[in-house]
């Protein structure tokens, strides 16, 4: 399975929502396509799983236009719409017959999805008596029951409590086993947790496409952390302007110090405060964490 999402762009009226986005996704990733809200997100999930038209650009899986491939495709949308006076089998019978399965082939695999995804001996339930997790795992369940090669799923776990959440989460890490998943989030912990790629878009712009492991390693910076007391603040104002002092980031009580070399100007650095006579708390070194990095390059750019 080969998914190319080439120069797609689109715009509602004046407002530009995805601009000039190309990705790849192959058989087996698992990638996650995370931005803060109104970054473009669900746009792009809906080009790629053909409910909206792109004004340019293309999607093709396995060489053919997007639009005659829908069957390779799972697609759960943000917020599952079911009809609440079905039962679970009459929910997924019906998804199924939509999708083009027939009958009796439907009776045979709905129960075998439904163990899958956690729900087994619901099928009689009636989708209204559901929490917002299960419906999750029904929506699921519906883009899985055509044994699609890729599922997209947008926003799968962003709306749930922590145990729908957790619930959820534990089912797409079992589903990338076999297979091929795409899913936006601006949950950075859930990609972090069961993605093995990140494509990071902000205003409808991939600005990144990377491993955790890369973008940590070329992000990444060694900082030294202190925390001290609120009367002990004009001290920063002056360190700032030290030329070994690269960056000084403040929050709360805590000021983390990005210095030209860690071993050597850590030492300055305290033997400054101590001059000073700032009350400190608390000092460690202390490494840029992933979501460090995500704030700075969607927000801060």
């Amino acid at each position: 399975m080969k998914l190319e999402i080439r120069h797609v762009t689109k715009s509602f009226r004046e407002r530009v929502s995805v601009s000039n986005f190309s990705m790849e996704l192959k058989s087996g990733d698992c990638v996650g396509l995370i931005g803060p809200n109104g970054a473009g997100k669900s746009t792009l999930i809906k080009i790629i799983a053909d409910i909206i038209n792109s004004n340019e650009g293309e999607v093709l899986l396995n060489g053919k236009n997007v639009s005659k491939m829908k069957r390779e495709i799972g697609y759960l949308p943000q917020y599952p719409n079911f009809f609440s006076w079905m039962t679970a089998k009459e929910t997924l019978m019906f998804m199924g017959q939509l999708s083009g399965l027939k009958k009796g082939e439907l009776t045979k695999s709905i129960s075998n999805i439904l163990i899958k995804v956690g729900l087994h001996g619901t099928e009689d339930l009636k989708v209204s008596t559901f929490s917002g997790g299960m419906k999750q795992r029904l929506g699921i369940a519906q883009a899985l029951l055509h044994k699609p090669s890729l599922i997209i799923m947008d926003e799968p776990a962003s709306a749930l409590d922590p145990i729908g959440r957790r619930e959820v989460l534990n089912l797409i890490e079992d589903i990338k086993k076999d297979t091929t998943v795409l899913l936006s989030t601006h949950i950075l912990s859930d990609a972090e947790e069961i993605c093995d790629r990140f494509v990071i878009i902000k205003d409808g712009i991939k600005i990144e496409d990377t491993t955790i492991r890369e973008l940590l390693k070329r992000n990444s910076k060694s900082k030294l952390s202190l925390e001290i007391t609120s009367k002990d603040f004009e001290w920063v104002n002056v360190i700032k302007n030290l030329s070994y002092v690269k960056d000084v980031e403040i929050t709360g009580t805590k000021v983390k110090f990005e210095v030209d070399n860690l071993e050597k100007n850590k030492s300055l650095l305290l033997k400054h405060a101590l001059d000073y006579n700032v009350d400190i708390i608390k000092l460690e070194t202390c490494t840029d964490t992933l979501e460090d990095i995500f704030l700075k390059m969607v927000v801060e750019k």
